[in-house]
């Protein structure tokens, strides 16, 4: 595609690259086709020179590249599109889930001349009928050869959507017997707030009343759960993970489970506990999850009820951004589980 100023005469079927006004009104828009109507308009106008797009054999026009392109993307990720329009494609979520984007096959996509998408951030928890992404041609037409490099690399799976769908929960609060109504009502709200924002989960609470064998205690309850299939068990109690030796690290162990992550560049949520018995996961949430505001729970909690695998490379990548409330030293409070 050629972009150059020409005389009227020289614009003929090409397409008007800027728009034209005359007398303080809009003439023409931009991305019109040229014939000799809009030549007449021009001239009476007195009109002598214009911007045009020349487009070659080979190019394709910006609002067909953008739905071939947006095409590739949604293609079986559980998206929908809405028609090009000035060469932008708008991305939609069919059904509630989680939105991923891969960052290198995103940066490649944009590195392409002309072809920009921009996304939800990372792992954003999205309902049905949302935006996820809106991509955009930016000149009046691209090559074919950038069309299918485009497509190619959306084929690869730059975006994806992963269904928020039913899942087996159970928070397991742990403690002395005297603290027993007071822990759970403290992590029973909360906690059914966020879940019941993330899907209809069936969830469960049990307290654990710890004695004179408080690994073992805890580990039989863990066992108990995932034997019975639940899909995620969360851990929480008077206090919170101090050491991958601590009570709840070993009780997963005693379990038959694996910890996997001990802490976490994450504030309010340092002290987070992340293990793995087979295909269920065991999350030892820090006190902050007792609190309404947004913390590491929030961060983890959509990506582990859509089934992804989670480690401590996923884990400390959640460091850059992840000061997620007021800055300060770390916070404890009257029960002693630390943020």
């Amino acid at each position: 595609m050629k972009f150059r100023r020409v005389t009227l005469e020289q614009a003929r079927g090409h397409i008007l690259g800027h728009n034209m006004s005359h007398e303080g009104r809009r003439l023409l828009r931009k991305g019109r086709k040229l014939g000799q109507e809009e030549l007449d308009q021009l001239a009476v106008a007195k009109v002598e020179w214009v911007y045009v797009a020349e487009l070659d054999a080979t190019d394709i026009g910006e609002d067909e590249a953008a739905l071939r392109i947006a095409r590739s993307l949604a293609e079986r990720e559980g998206l929908s599109i809405r028609a090009a329009h000035g060469g932008r494609v708008s991305l939609r979520a069919t059904k509630q889930g989680v939105f991923g984007s891969r960052t290198d096959l995103l940066l490649e996509l944009n590195l392409l001349d002309g072809v920009t998408l921009a996304t939800l951030p990372n792992h954003s928890v999205v309902q049905a009928g949302q935006g996820v992404a809106t991509l955009k041609v930016i000149p009046f037409a691209l090559p074919e050869a950038t069309v299918k490099r485009a497509e190619a690399l959306a084929k690869r799976g730059v975006v994806s959507l992963a269904a928020l769908e039913p899942r087996r929960v159970c928070v397991v609060v742990s403690g002395s017997e005297g603290r027993r109504e007071r822990l759970l009502e403290a992590y029973r709200a909360p906690l059914e707030q966020r879940l019941s924002g993330l899907g209809a989960h069936d969830v469960t609470f049990e307290y654990v009343s710890l004695s004179t064998s408080p690994e073992q205690e805890l580990a039989a309850a863990i066992r108990a759960h995932l034997d019975q299939g639940v899909h995620l068990v969360i851990v929480v109690g008077e206090t919170a993970t101090m050491d991958s030796h601590d009570l709840a690290p070993e009780a997963i162990r005693r379990a038959g489970g694996e910890v996997h992550v001990v802490g976490a560049a994450v504030f309010p949520g340092n002290l987070l506990l992340l293990g793995y018995r087979d295909h269920s996961a065991i999350l030892g949430a820090p006190g902050c999850v007792r609190s309404r505001a947004k913390n590491v729970v929030d961060l983890l909690l959509p990506r582990l009820l859509v089934g992804e695998r989670l480690g401590r490379r996923e884990v400390a990548e959640l460091g850059q951004g992840g000061l997620l409330g007021s800055s300060g030293h770390g916070s404890g409070d009257e029960d002693g589980a630390d943020a």
